[in-house]
């Protein structure tokens, strides 16, 4: 049994970088998506937001990584994840907004959305799937054994 790809949000990759604890979801998904052990989905502009957020000043003094260690560890994630071209934003959408994780979704209708965002889990585009990170390692795990 295989899961369905993921579309891992920025929230997931940035607590998981930022927790002290190896053992909680978002540091195990992380540490998946770096070891290429399961399926994930990227665009452009989804690498570019986890980008733009790691580099933010306050995330970066609780992460302590430099501009080019967070360079090097999306090279990483992105060598590990399939890349979708998903087009351009839709014009006018708010560029704060989650129309880019739709935008994955629409084009791998089998994918699930990870994310911590309870905006996003309460109301997910429609016909999209969304997990928590917890509810997503607990899948990864229970394929793995």
């Amino acid at each position: 049994m295989t899961a369905a790809p993921a579309v891992i949000d920025t929230n997931v990759v940035v607590c998981g970088l930022l927790t002290s604890l190896a053992a909680s979801p978002t540091a195990r998904i992380v540490d998946g998506m770096l070891a290429g052990r399961f399926r994930f989905l990227l665009s452009i502009e989804l690498l570019a937001e986890y980008r733009s957020v790691l580099l933010r000043p306050k995330i970066r003094r609780r992460h302590g990584l430099s501009p080019g260690e967070v360079d090097v560890l999306l090279t990483e994630i992105a060598t590990n994840g399939a890349a979708l071209d998903v087009g351009a934003p839709v014009r006018g959408a708010d560029k704060k907004g989650d129309d880019h994780l739709w935008r994955i979704l629409e084009a791998a209708p089998s994918a699930v959305l990870v994310t911590g965002d309870r905006r996003l889990i309460e109301k997910p585009a429609e016909g999209a799937r969304v997990l928590t990170p917890r509810a997503f390692a607990e899948v990864l795990a229970s394929i793995r054994k």
